[in-house]
């Protein structure tokens, strides 16, 4: 059991990290941070933290475990500020969706005490963010993938997947980089033709109209349209890269159905139609055959 949990980010993620922390006994009491000073006294008045603290530092000092649930682009400072904090035997981690950018954060910020740092991507989420939508189910037969380097201290990245496990998830290791590809795919490209779909569909002079015509189609298509601007900014140009990349091969598939539709070539549009259908069917989640 950890003595203390320093939660830094009070939000949807952090909060449901900590109910669920708290349920599974592993933990005695939870000091919470977030940028709102509200969001620090509503996630108090919910139960999901024991005390606030004014700033990052504060939250991190004494804690035993340490969980950033922040925006990406905060990261790096916030690794600046608890760094005295951190002890030879305190278990830092995230959440975040990019872990490249996160490592390398943690690299220049954390110094001689990176080792203590364990990145995480927990596979889960919802498309509203917020305490009052802390979920202690959250992680439950969840995927949560890990992206230790040769610096991570080997009892942290054991008491990493330990906790994780303990909480019901499936832990995954792999790198930064083959975490960061994977997910501009299957992930971050998903929610950009999402975003995308939305603004097209409203700069119409007729897309309300078209929207109050809407079934369960576009209401599965588009969920992830909902999702907390602030942090998609702050994970689509974390990962432009592999994104952009992503983007283009996309654009060439969608370039191919246009042409065949334009063309008239209905043998041709069923086959490619059929391909992604037959993928879609066959696609079964979880699957660990991630690269290293």
């Amino acid at each position: 059991m950890f003595e203390q949990l320093g939660l830094i980010g009070c939000g949807l993620m952090g909060s449901s990290f900590a109910l669920a922390l708290k349920r599974a006994g592993l933990v005695r009491r939870v000091v919470g941070y977030s940028k709102s000073s509200g969001t620090t006294e509503r996630a108090r008045s919910m139960g999901v933290i024991d005390a606030g603290a004014s700033t990052a530092s504060m939250a991190a000092l004494g804690s035993d475990i340490v969980l950033l649930a922040i925006p990406v682009s905060a990261t790096e400072a916030t690794f600046e500020a608890i760094r005295p904090c951190i002890g030879a035997a305190t278990l830092v981690m995230d959440v975040g969706s990019t872990k490249r950018d996160v490592v390398e954060a943690a690299c220049r910020a954390l110094q001689d005490q990176v080792g203590a740092f364990v990145a995480c991507h927990p596979i889960t989420g919802k498309e509203v963010s917020g305490v009052e939508h802390a979920d202690v189910n959250l992680y439950q037969g969840k995927q949560v993938i890990l992206t230790p380097i040769e610096t991570t201290l080997h009892a942290q990245l054991q008491q990493a997947t330990d906790i994780w496990t303990a909480l019901g998830c499936q832990v995954i290791q792999m790198s930064p980089q083959a975490h960061d590809a994977a997910y501009a795919a299957v992930s971050h490209l998903p929610h950009l033709i999402a975003f995308a779909f939305m603004n097209g569909i409203k700069s119409q002079a007729r897309g309300q109209d078209f929207m109050a015509l809407a079934g369960p189609g576009f209401r599965d298509f588009t969920r992830i349209a909902a999702s907390n601007p602030e942090v998609w900014r702050d994970i689509l140009l974390a990962n432009r890269e592999e994104l952009l990349a992503q983007s283009k091969i996309f654009q060439q598939c969608l370039l191919a159905l246009e042409a065949q539709i334009s063309g008239g070539t209905a043998e041709a549009l069923e086959s490619g139609i059929r391909q992604a259908s037959e993928t879609r069917a066959t696609w079964r989640v979880p699957s660990h055959n991630f690269p290293k």
